[in-house]
């Protein structure tokens, strides 16, 4: 079963990037996002999700997509002067500013090989929610920003994060939803409460769940609640 959905909180998707050719004028190019791959937080980008926002957003008015360091909003470090969808995904050839330091910093670790990740900060416009794999569908998302990142995994960025089997009062719970999920305070504590609710009425039948099982279970009702 399915459900269509809307958000409007900001999230990131991480991928792994390999550089296919970088030149002395700051340029790279790859892919941004790749359709059809299944994300450490069980989304899907599916193909035509960033059509409508690229050309409204973007071509229509004329401006690039910003590149950011780090998806830090006060360190843009160059555009991506051509970036489409085509079978495979989200085309990318980007530029860094060589006249700013993060810039040719950021050109010169690609260059390298020690920066090997791209992350994309968007929104959710439409989506679809299977609640009997948990797996959901980016159907259309708007798109705000690519930044290079120097951890591209998902699992990288969330190893950080308090496990949840490790999460022992409300008040870590809320901490855990605003760390792995990226709500605000107010958010994780009504998530918090609801969160509870809901998992104390199904522990009777869960109880004999593996911790992988269990996590799989609350990520899903999680997403059934935001």
């Amino acid at each position: 079963m399915s459900a269509q959905i809307i958000q409007t909180k900001t999230r990131y998707i991480d991928r792994p990037f390999q550089v296919k050719s970088v030149t002395g004028d700051g340029r790279f190019v790859g892919y941004a996002s790749v359709f059809g791959e299944e994300d450490s937080y069980s989304d899907i980008v599916m193909p035509g999700a960033f059509k409508q926002s690229l050309k409204e957003d973007f071509t229509d008015k004329k401006r690039y997509v910003p590149m950011l360091w780090q998806h830090n909003s006060y360190s843009p470090i160059g555009i991506y002067p051509e970036i489409y969808e085509d079978s495979t995904g989200l085309y990318v050839e980007g530029q860094c500013n060589m006249k700013v330091q993060q810039g040719m910093e950021c050109h010169a670790l690609m260059d390298q090989g020690a920066l090997t990740g791209l992350s994309i900060g968007y929104t959710t416009v439409k989506s679809e929610w299977n609640e009997t794999t948990g797996v959901r569908k980016l159907l259309q998302v708007n798109l705000w920003e690519v930044s290079p990142v120097t951890f591209p995994a998902g699992d990288s960025a969330r190893a950080q994060v308090k496990s949840l089997s490790e999460v022992g009062t409300l008040s870590e719970l809320e901490d855990y939803l605003r760390d792995a999920y990226g709500v605000s305070r107010k958010e994780a504590t009504a998530l918090a409460s609801r969160l509870k609710a809901v998992t104390a009425a199904q522990s009777d039948s869960a109880a004999g769940a593996d911790a992988a099982k269990s996590i799989t279970r609350v990520n899903s009702i999680i997403k059934s609640l935001i």
